[in-house]
């Protein structure tokens, strides 16, 4: 690697986007990224660049520009057919180098927690690792921290004209949200959870006008001290919350009959076309496995339906799920804060209702299949 001198600020322009692709195909954290990236970039009044590795890739390279990139720069070799820590961290860090990006955006999927670190060692930069939120605009950083927090902000001493990337992401354990900087030293790097950015709408005219570049870069087999030998798929089932429109979550509420309050739940979902989420309580609690978490240090779902049984609506959980376009919770308890972000709240013993919406819901099913 030649002389990187990172600390000349000045020096950096550009949002960049790792776009990981598994198989030849793009992954959905892509499009988020993107979409967010697009944002930023605009508040930046700079270029958005894809970084697209792989194997003969050209040919899903323009997509991307149909969610904001203006650019994109595409590596193909056979030894980045397979994702290597070694010959991506290479070829990446070896680019930002060479074109000296201002902010650096990666999916914090199992890829990316890797890669990231990585390339941030190696270019002596800093990494905030699973961001939920991110801000240039110092304004915008004010409204979300109103919005978003206890914090007085006429005792803050903010510098409104501070251009620096705001990366925000859950610390101990979720109970705080830390915003984290890095003044001093580019690219400004960031490993985005999957979920939480909202993808923009498709556009074929910008896709068409997107730009693919293809850099030169050095890889040997020698750089590499791993060998992909087989890649095999596990047929381990996972709950796909964030791309579900439907999704019923069950929390503490449920403890006095754990069994009665799954099977409802799951009978709902299914009632429903959706799947079970849970939160941090349930899952502590051993009743769900991890990949139904909903929350901070879970997933974000944005579905079309979100409902809330038994769950009191910590701020953990309520980041996790408050997009959601229509949320109906039920709780015992009137004083509860997920009424504040329901669209409908029933209060009552989710044991009650929820067998009543089951067969309202049922009821309305089979009138509209007779008619």
């Amino acid at each position: 690697m030649t002389e990187f001198k990172n600390t000349e600020i000045s020096e950096f322009s550009g949002v960049w986007v790792f776009c990981e692709q598994r198989a030849g195909s793009l992954m959905p954290t892509d499009f988020e990224l993107m979409s967010e990236g697009r944002k930023l970039a605009d508040e930046l009044g700079c270029e958005l660049a894809g970084v697209l590795l792989g194997d003969d890739v050209d040919g899903i390279a323009k997509e991307l520009g149909g969610y904001g990139a203006d650019k994109v720069y595409v590596c193909n070799s056979p030894l980045l057919k397979h994702y290597t820590t070694d010959a991506y961290a290479k070829v990446f860090c070896d680019l930002v180098v060479e074109k000296k990006p201002e902010i650096v955006l990666i999916g914090a999927t199992n890829i990316g927690r890797d890669l990231g670190p990585r390339c941030a060692a190696r270019l002596h930069t800093g990494l905030t690792a699973d961001c939920t939120h991110l801000d240039v605009n110092m304004e915008k950083y004010v409204e979300f921290l109103a919005a978003n927090s206890t914090m007085d902000l006429s005792k803050q001493n903010l510098d409104m004209a501070d251009r620096n990337l705001k990366m925000t992401r859950p610390a101990f354990g979720g109970h705080l949200m830390a915003s984290i900087i890095c003044p001093r030293f580019r690219p400004c790097m960031s490993t985005v959870r999957p979920g939480v950015m909202k993808r923009a709408e498709f556009d074929q005219a910008k896709a068409d006008a997107c730009v693919i570049e293809h850099p030169a870069f050095e890889l040997s087999e020698a750089d590499i001290h791993t060998e992909v030998v087989e890649v095999v798929k596990a047929a381990k089932q996972l709950v796909d919350l964030t791309g579900a429109e439907v999704v019923v979550a069950v929390g503490r509420g449920i403890s006095k009959d754990v069994e009665k309050g799954l099977a409802l739940a799951e009978e709902l979902a299914a009632l429903l076309g959706g799947v079970v989420g849970g939160s941090r309580a349930a899952i502590d609690a051993g009743w769900l496995t991890a990949d139904h978490q909903v929350g901070q240090t879970g997933k974000t779902v944005h579905a079309k339906i979100y409902v809330a049984l038994g769950i009191s609506g910590a701020i953990q959980h309520m980041a996790g799920m408050q997009d959601s376009e229509c949320i109906i919770a039920v709780n015992k308890n009137e004083g509860a804060p997920i009424f504040e972000a329901a669209s409908y709240g029933i209060c009552g013993d989710l044991f009650s209702v929820t067998p009543m919406l089951i067969e309202a819901i049922a009821a309305t099913k089979a009138e509209k299949a007779a008619v």
